[in-house]
């Protein structure tokens, strides 16, 4: 019994060393066709930079990944559900698909600039890409990429699918292909965020549902004929007013905000059109449809009390990021294999230069040289990831990309994801990437996994309604009149 058992011991050793060697080459390979396709995804995420163009009008950003895509071998569909910058990229060798999210569109109202102190927006549409989505985009295409020579150098059975996803920011991009059924056949979706520190949390988020409310009055002199007009703003104030009110009232885990996007043009004349745009955030889709619904009565209620006119549209809704821990683990222990960024004596010379430009920043420079502990998070913000994750087993993380302390949707994320800074941590991202999606390749008992744990958390009476109903792509709110 003692001999068979030592037998049984020296087996299973000789097959973990194996496992240990499989993996060892793997990874010299990635390391290999990594470093082989670096010098064109950077130019890739730099000129996405240089082009800042906002969600659903991201022609050039779009064109320029895909063609990069189309030139290393994969089939190209372009303008995909409604979205003339929607694609997707795919290299087909039959067995599970592996569905890799790449974001690209900026934000308004930032310079688009590398300088380390803050300079007024002088580029020309006056965006910036102040969330990475220009890393984002590139670092998952070199990923695909990657996987893509990984599998026809070992003949695997394997599709890889890069999705080209517009208007993540206020778009929900993402939302249109789900429910345009571009998900259906994948098994597993992997993705990544910029960020100032590295982690792979198993991450939740708030969903989220946003509309543009449009009041309709009577303009008239404010101080000739006062009573002959009927003011719009008025209906915008009220509506305001109101909203605050109701934040006493409202689930301590939600969060409202808006801006007044058009108020008028001049104080003596009563404006006879305003505009206010909200957002309306809760971890739960429910709460957050019941709220937005009271939001909506306060529209009501204040086109009623100013005589005015009142009507809405409907700009984008996300579910909650549902978290896979089968996945997450997985995506954790790669990135922490890979470990954090290192920068150079120029490098750190910049980042103390912006650090002083920060205000209570929340990590030191130096921490992105380390990944954090894994553990289950909530964030506050919304993504349209959330509903790709309610339909396909998922997984993300964030990668360095930003001097750490950096808050995102800040001018400093725009100037130090301009430069050799952001890529640095784009390369750690492309890395994760094809690590983990060729790990569940070599396994997929893991897929098997994930799916039976998206099974699990949705239930079985789950049905995928988006948020945002059956409305058309809203192509046209970023464009300026």
């Amino acid at each position: 019994m003692g001999k068979k058992k030592g037998l049984f011991q020296r087996k299973s050793i000789s097959l973990l060393v194996l496992i240990l060697l499989a993996s060892n080459v793997h990874s010299d390979d990635i390391l290999i066709s990594i470093d082989k396709h670096k010098a064109k995804f950077e130019n890739v995420a730099l000129q996405i930079w240089d082009y800042a163009e906002l969600g659903y009008l991201e022609k050039n950003s779009s064109s320029l990944l895909a063609s990069s895509l189309e030139d290393e071998g994969f089939t190209i569909k372009r303008g995909l559900a409604g979205i003339p910058s929607a694609f997707i990229a795919e290299f087909n060798n039959g067995g599970p698909v592996i569905g890799i999210l790449g974001e690209f569109d900026a934000l308004p109202g930032l310079a688009q600039t590398t300088s380390p102190f803050k300079e007024v927006a002088n580029n020309s549409n006056g965006a910036g890409h102040a969330c990475g989505h220009h890393l984002f985009g590139a670092a998952s295409a070199w990923a695909a990429v990657v996987i893509k020579e990984w599998i026809v150098k070992n003949n695997i059975q394997g599709t890889i699918r890069f999705y080209g996803t517009p208007a993540e920011e206020g778009g929900s991009g993402k939302v249109y292909m789900v429910r345009e059924g571009l998900f259906n056949d994948v098994d597993i979706v992997l993705h990544w965020h910029p960020d100032d520190s590295n982690s792979a949390n198993s991450r939740t988020s708030n969903s989220n549902k946003s509309a543009k409310f449009t009041f309709s009055g009577i303009s008239a002199h404010a101080a000739g004929s006062p009573e002959q007009g009927r003011s719009a703003l008025d209906g915008v104030e009220a509506m305001n007013h109101m909203v605050n009110m109701m934040r006493e009232h409202i689930p301590q885990e939600s969060r409202i905000h808006y801006v007044i996007t058009k108020g008028g043009l001049a104080p003596n004349v009563v404006p006879d059109l305003a505009e206010v745009y909200y957002y309306v955030r809760h971890p739960e889709m429910s709460v957050v449809e019941d709220l937005f619904l009271r939001v909506v009565n306060t529209a009501n209620g204040a086109a009623l009390g100013t005589d005015t006119k009142m009507s809405y549209e409907v700009m984008h809704g996300n579910f909650s990021l549902l978290p896979n821990d089968t996945l997450q683990k997985i995506v954790h222990k790669n990135l922490e294999s890979l470990g954090g960024v290192k920068y150079n004596a120029q490098e750190n010379e910049y980042a103390s230069v912006m650090y002083e430009t920060f205000f209570e920043p929340d990590n030191q420079i130096g921490s992105q040289e380390t990944v954090r502990p894994f553990k289950t998070s909530h964030g506050y913000g919304s993504t349209d990831v959330g509903d790709v994750s309610w339909n396909v087993p998922t997984a993300g993380f964030r990668a360095a990309t930003w001097v750490p302390g950096t808050a995102s949707h800040s001018w400093q994320a725009v100037a130090s994801g301009g430069t050799s800074i952001g890529l640095k941590g784009a390369e750690l991202a492309a890395k994760t990437l094809a690590k983990s999606a060729i790990e569940i390749y070599s396994n997929p008992s893991i897929i098997d996994e994930a799916k039976a744990e998206l099974n699990e958390r949705v239930g079985n009476n789950f049905e995928y309604k988006p948020l945002l109903g059956d409305r058309k792509p809203p192509l046209e709110y970023r464009k300026v009149n």
